[in-house]
This record gives structure tokens, C-alpha cells and sequence, in this order.
């Protein structure tokens, strides 16, 4: 019987919640992103502009950490598909992971059949384009005080580098100083909550993720390993439902390039944007705040302290089932 009445205020929770925020100021969101290595980033880019399209959110910014000249022309081509080219785009500098990736050279070469490229973009190359730290910077800065969400679903190197950021022409605050007064939440898909084994976003760039886990001012919310993992996005949703609206998608074409389809992929970036712009809506718990550490061998370990800054998502079989449903719904959304 509890379970019922509990299952009814869930549902009728889902269905109300969308209807209140409609009234609510966007969410401004920060992307940062390894876009390249997972395909799952490129869901939760999908995600976003979903969001945005509903007018929950509003991107002001694409940051990126791989250092691989085909990730902004592919991100730039995924925000001009949704109809927001204009979106600042911002990369790594001598980063990590620099490898070539299937999953943005064949959607960044795609031709038509008259020889034109399928997808329209601005940018030709990341070499191009100006440093991560200079575009968080003004993204930051012409930001109203503590209104930014920033998603990070990759390494830490552009977030522990505006930390570093002196005074400049952008804004008289240095890095932590602007972070602290514009940023409400940094949402960030990283560690692995209890276990504290490695996990790939904070192991390729171990001392950035100290860094920010140290010095970041706002509060800090991790999406963990073990969370995307309980959540699949199928491969359904890709190439029924994604497909249903258009002839040519840049996420499904990332999808059949990043590995054979049909085949379902974890949910880990995709949680992390979805908390981000939607905390309040019941999707996920969260642990009891306090302190992550990050080891010399980057695991990730939790002390609970009250009045700490950090805390990372838990998640039950029920919201799984609404979480996962709310995703393949934001993902396959048809651009507008």
C-alpha cells in the first residue's frame, strides 16, 4: 500500500514539476566536455539543447578537454543542427587524449549527395579556436552572480586552469574568484561513489580533478560510475526514436560510428546534465554532504562532514525507471 500511494506522488510529482518550472528563469549552463572518447557525451549535448528548447536552459558556453582537432567542429556542428551555431566554443590547450575518434571524424566528413558536408558548421578546427580558460572566463563574466550551472563530463583540466587564471582585459576577478561569485553548481560526472575505484574522468588528469575537488568554491554534486551504469540509453532510442523526425542526426551518426549498432551505452554524462538543470525533480538522492578527496591514483573518496560542499547522486530501481525515461525523452526530442 505505501509503495502505491508512493509510486501515485512520484508520478503526479513528474507531471507537475514541468509545469511550475515554465514559469522559472532558464538555468545558465556551462558545458565542459571531453567530447570524442564516449559517445555519451554527445547525449548529453542532446540533452541540453532539449532543455533549452523547453526553455530550462540556457547554454552560454561548449568547453572542451580533448585535445583532438575534430571536437569543436563537431560540437559546433551538433549546436548548429539545433539551430544554436552561435554558441561560444572553447578548447584545450597542450590537453590530454588526443587521439582520433570515429565518432567525430565521420559525422565532421559526412558529405551529401552532391558532395556538400550533411552537416552544416562554423568551425573547421579546434586550432582555430580561442583557449577554454578565456572563454569560461567570459562566459563567467558576463554572467549575473550565482546563476551558472557548470556540467563538467570530462577531465578537470579547463576548470582547474581557471582556477589559475589571473586578473585580465575579461574580467578584474581572478578564476576562483569570478567561479565564486558566479556559479551556483558544478555538476560533474566523476569518481565512483562508495567504492572509490578509479574512474576515467579523474584518472586521465589526476592533479586537475585535485584541484578542483580542493579548491572549487561552489557546491559540487558528482554523478558517479556506478550511476550511468545502472541506466542505459537503448539503442532503441537512437535508431527508432531519434530517427523518427529526421533523415540524418549527428548523435546517431556519432552512435553507429563509436561502436556497431544496435547496442545499448551507459547513461554517465547524460545524469549529470540532467541534475544539473532539473535537481529539484525527484530523479536522484543524494548523499549526506560533505568532502571528496581525490588519491595520487585517482580514486575518489567521501568523507561526510556537516556543512560540507559536496555530495554525489544516488539512485533507486524507481528513479531509475523516470530518470531513464526522462533522458531518452530530452535525447531524442526533435530540434526546434
Amino acid at each position: 500500500m505505501r509503495n502505491m500511494i508512493r509510486n501515485r506522488l512520484v508520478t503526479l510529482l513528474a507531471l507537475l514539476l514541468p509545469c511550475l518550472a515554465m514559469g522559472a528563469q532558464p538555468v545558465s549552463v556551462i558545458f565542459d566536455t571531453d567530447m570524442g572518447n564516449d559517445v555519451d557525451d554527445a547525449v548529453a549535448l542532446a540533452i541540453l539543447h532539449a532543455l533549452e528548447s523547453r526553455s530550462e536552459a540556457r547554454i552560454l558556453a561548449v568547453t572542451i578537454t580533448k585535445d583532438n582537432a575534430e571536437a569543436a567542429p563537431y560540437v559546433d556542428l551538433v549546436n548548429t543542427f539545433y539551430g544554436r551555431g552561435g554558441i561560444p566554443i572553447g578548447v584545450v590547450k597542450n590537453g590530454k587524449t588526443p587521439e582520433p575518434a570515429k565518432m567525430l571524424h565521420t559525422p565532421v566528413t559526412a558529405r551529401d549527395e552532391n558532395g556538400a558536408l550533411l552537416y552544416a558548421r562554423h568551425v573547421t578546427s579546434g586550432s582555430e579556436l580561442p583557449d577554454a580558460t578565456s572563454v569560461l572566463r567570459k562566459a563567467l563574466a558576463s554572467a549575473e552572480d550565482g546563476s551558472v550551472v557548470i556540467v563538467q563530463v570530462g577531465f578537470s583540466t579547463n576548470l582547474a586552469r581557471l582556477l589559475d587564471s589571473p586578473a585580465d582585459a575579461i574580467s578584474p576577478l581572478g578564476g576562483r574568484e569570478l567561479a565564486a561569485r558566479k556559479v551556483r553548481l558544478l555538476s560533474a560526472m566523476a569518481g565512483q561513489f562508495p567504492s572509490g575505484k578509479p574512474e576515467y574522468n579523474v584518472r586521465i588528469d589526476i592533479p586537475a580533478a585535485r584541484k578542483v575537488f580542493f579548491e572549487w568554491p561552489s557546491p559540487i554534486v558528482a554523478s558517479g560510475f556506478e550511476i550511468g551504469l545502472s541506466m542505459k540509453l537503448p539503442a532503441s532510442a537512437v535508431d527508432r526514436d531519434m530517427m523518427a523526425w529526421t533523415k540524418h542526426h549527428p548523435v546517431a551518426d556519432a552512435y553507429g560510428a563509436y561502436q556497431k549498432m544496435p547496442y545499448d551505452r551507459p547513461t554517465w554524462d547524460p545524469t549529470a546534465a540532467l541534475y544539473g538543470v532539473r535537481p529539484e525533480y525527484g530523479y536522484f538522492g543524494l548523499s549526506a554532504p560533505g568532502r571528496i578527496l581525490v588519491h595520487d591514483d585517482g580514486r575518489t573518496t567521501f568523507e561526510a562532514a556537516p556543512g560540507g560542499k559536496h555530495r554525489y547522486l544516488t539512485v533507486d530501481e524507481l528513479q531509475k525507471a523516470r530518470t531513464l525515461e526522462a533522458m531518452v525523452q530530452l535525447a531524442t526530442q526533435p530540434a526546434r
